[in-house]
């Protein structure tokens, strides 16, 4: 566990809600796209049987970039309502996080520390330790990428220790766990990358965690223009657990990286963005293999179709 020194004061945002399964979604698209380990998210029902959705912040936040990114998830209605507030020092980000239980997917069990020996032998364990960042795996998304990653297994879509080794590659791998899973799976090397220099820091530490730091190969970029994608050969599948205005920037440029015949799964979507999405990679020569929906989250598997 990273100890990380919080200053003071602490400045907490509250959004009011219209119920429990909006906050759950607002605080889902914050906790993936706002700077890991500075702010953690909580939802609950006040006195007055409203629902609130906090954030709490290590370092005051951009209030207005936060309206702006709150209304893109939500509406101006709700964006205009947030409050912020200073209050005394305290780690809530470890405090939030405290008493996460285990997520399972399929095969996969996503876990901290304290679980580790309880992960049976059969299954796969994903080590995230919660303080670190978020992308722990508690939402939908992650979920939905995994059970579509274990669907393609059972398919025999991608074979673990084959002749020609599966190439993957995780798109926004923030912590790392798609990337994880697909390393200690087929374990073969896969390819990591995010645009955000604290989230390639603490994929490489769980990486290192996980034993698959020399599998793993995780680094910055923005978007998928930079040559390293291209250096051995097309991926077999491809992984992208990001919002729906960066995953349609991709769709192209993701079409000459995948091998014909090859898988994306797309996670991040909200149920009014799948068609959006969907659209977008059909364009770019991708068809629709399966849609899933967990948690209130979209996931999506394509199958590149032409050359």
């Amino acid at each position: 566990m990273h100890d990380m020194p919080l200053p003071a004061p602490t400045m907490v945002a509250r959004l009011p809600v219209r119920d429990e399964a909006t906050a759950r979604i607002i605080l889902d698209v914050l906790g993936e796209t706002l700077d890991i380990g500075d702010v953690a998210t909580t939802a609950f029902e006040d006195t007055d049987g409203r629902w609130v959705a906090a954030l709490y912040f290590r370092n005051p936040p951009n209030e207005a970039a936060l309206r702006a990114l709150v209304e893109l998830v939500s509406d101006a209605e709700t964006a205009n309502n947030i409050t912020f507030d200073s209050i005394a020092t305290t780690d809530w980000v470890r405090r939030s996080l405290e008493g996460l239980k285990p997520v399972e997917a399929g095969r996969f069990i996503i876990h901290g520390s304290h679980d580790r020996a309880a992960v049976p032998a059969h299954r796969i364990g994903i080590e995230i330790e919660a303080a670190l960042a978020f992308g722990t795996g508690h939402h939908g998304t992650t979920r939905g990428c995994l059970l579509a990653f274990e669907t393609l297994l059972k398919r025999r879509r991608i074979k673990p220790g084959r002749r020609r080794a599966s190439r993957v590659l995780d798109v926004g791998s923030g912590t790392g766990v798609l990337a994880f899973a697909a390393a200690k799976t087929l374990r073969q090397r896969v390819v990591a990358s995010d645009n955000d220099r604290p989230s390639v820091r603490v994929a490489k530490e769980n990486a290192a965690l996980n034993r698959v730091g020399a599998l793993v190969d995780v680094f910055e970029a923005t978007g998928l223009d930079a040559a390293r994608f291209r250096s051995g050969g097309r991926f077999d599948i491809i992984f992208a657990n990001i919002l729906l205005p960066p995953l349609k920037r991709i769709a192209r440029p993701m079409a000459p990286l995948t091998r014909r015949n090859g898988r994306v799964i797309l996670s991040g979507l909200l149920p009014a963005h799948a068609n959006a999405a969907i659209s977008a990679y059909r364009n770019a020569g991708f068809v629709l293999e399966r849609k899933w929906l967990v948690d209130g989250w979209v996931t999506l598997t394509l199958k590149r179709s032409r050359h």
